[in-house]
């Protein structure tokens, strides 16, 4: 199956920092520039903390990378693209080779 690779994300991982007064901020570490096929699902209008928020499913599908690798995406960490953010719910192996890894993700719009 023949896929197309041709969107540029880079991939983040959650970090805890102190700051400075005893508690902790979440930021966010880029861990490397992966080549991606993002493919739109379905999308809802649900109820943020300051509004109406659009929440719209993406499968995004890059190459794979052994378990541990700093390239394999994982739950919790999340995509971007520009000023887009795709944040990762689930992570699975299209086939049993491990040549590409599908990522179920969703991004969050205020509407």
């Amino acid at each position: 199956m023949s896929r197309r690779v041709n969107r540029r994300l880079v991939l983040e991982a959650p970090q805890r920092v102190g700051d400075g007064a005893g508690g902790f901020e979440e930021t966010w570490t880029a861990l490397g520039t992966l080549w991606a096929e993002v493919k739109p699902r379905t999308g809802r209008l649900a109820r943020g903390e300051t509004g109406e928020i659009s929440i719209g499913g993406f499968k995004i599908t890059v190459r794979g990378a052994p378990q541990g690798h700093s390239d394999r995406p994982g739950p919790g960490q999340r995509f971007r693209m520009g000023t887009r953010l795709f944040r990762i719910e689930s992570v699975t192996e299209q086939e049993p080779s491990g040549l590409y890894l599908i990522c179920e993700c969703q991004e969050e719009l205020s509407a």
